[in-house]
């Protein structure tokens, strides 16, 4: 953690909406004319797409059912250990980009799902912002979660995240329903031991809830609205949060528990606003403190 070089990292499963919270910090940063170095988690998986599907081939003719994005075979950990760290202490490091899709690739010459070179982050940035599966995950040889300064998870109930992945799945990358399920199988445990215990780390986790039918995530033919859900924000430490004036603030909000409130899906985004531009004021003031001293 850092006082001159902060660090905010997003951590969320495929499918659990961690774009939208990206959005909120975008709107903040530029309103609050903040430079921040942005890096994708998907730019420190271990393979590129092409590779991943020869290894994962080699796996399943091997037994391994269970060989996905999530686990740490697949993923350099230490190397984004490495990234935050260096970032912490120097305000620069190494990190790269993993281009999607033909548009990303086209400036770089290169082939969808491959990664650009190595470089170092350049100097004057104000933040590094890490958006990703990844951002608090600890394992015996990394500790990614000790060097983010702001560890925020977005947690969608269970159904309802595979509704999500599987509407883009299917209608934005063409996949069959039968190929997403069965990548939700065999990710299944990666996803509980190395996704899930990240957010008992995470400082505020974010949960939409529908209040629709989802029993059958497989069937479902939308993704339930956000005037269909509600969204339960859990702090782990509640200290300084003002409860009051947010549940003024944000019309038809309550209390669940002593660090929680439930918001309605609508207000997700103004409560994210609301809650997360003071977080961001502090951790500038802090940093234009340290940098003056």
């Amino acid at each position: 953690m850092s006082e001159r070089h902060p660090i905010i990292a997003i951590t969320g499963s495929s499918g659990a909406g961690t774009t939208s919270v990206t959005r909120t910090f975008q709107n903040i940063f530029r309103r609050e004319r903040i430079n921040a170095a942005i890096v994708e988690g998907d730019s420190f998986h271990r393979y590129d797409r092409q590779e991943m599907r020869i290894r994962q081939a080699e796996a399943e003719s091997a037994g391994n059912k269970h060989f996905s994005h999530f686990g740490p075979e697949n993923n350099l950990f230490a190397e984004l250990a490495e990234l935050f760290d260096s970032y912490a202490r120097r305000g620069t490091g190494r990190t790269r980009k993993y281009l999607h899709d033909a548009g990303e690739a086209g400036p770089y010459g290169q082939e969808p799902g491959t990664f650009t070179p190595w470089e170092d982050i350049g100097p004057g940035t104000d933040l590094l912002y890490y958006e990703g599966l990844h951002g608090g995950v600890v394992t015996p040889e990394a500790d990614v979660a000790q060097h983010a300064d702001l560890l925020i998870g977005v947690v969608p109930v269970i159904n309802l995240e595979w509704i999500q992945k599987l509407y883009r799945d299917k209608h934005v990358r063409g996949y069959t329903a039968e190929a997403v399920t069965d990548t939700i199988l065999r990710r299944m445990p990666d996803y509980v031991n190395f996704i899930c215990p990240q957010f008992s780390r995470t400082d505020i986790n974010f949960q939409r809830v529908p209040v629709v039918d989802t029993s059958n995530p497989f069937i479902a033919r939308e993704i339930p609205t956000a005037d269909e859900s509600i969204c339960v924000i859990r702090f782990r430490n509640p200290k300084g949060i003002d409860f009051p004036y947010l549940l003024s603030m944000i019309h038809d909000s309550w209390m669940s528990r002593a660090n929680s409130i439930v918001v309605p899906g609508g207000k997700m985004e103004l409560a994210m606003q609301m809650i997360l531009t003071p977080f961001i004021w502090r951790m500038m003031e802090r940093r234009k403190g340290a940098l003056a001293g």
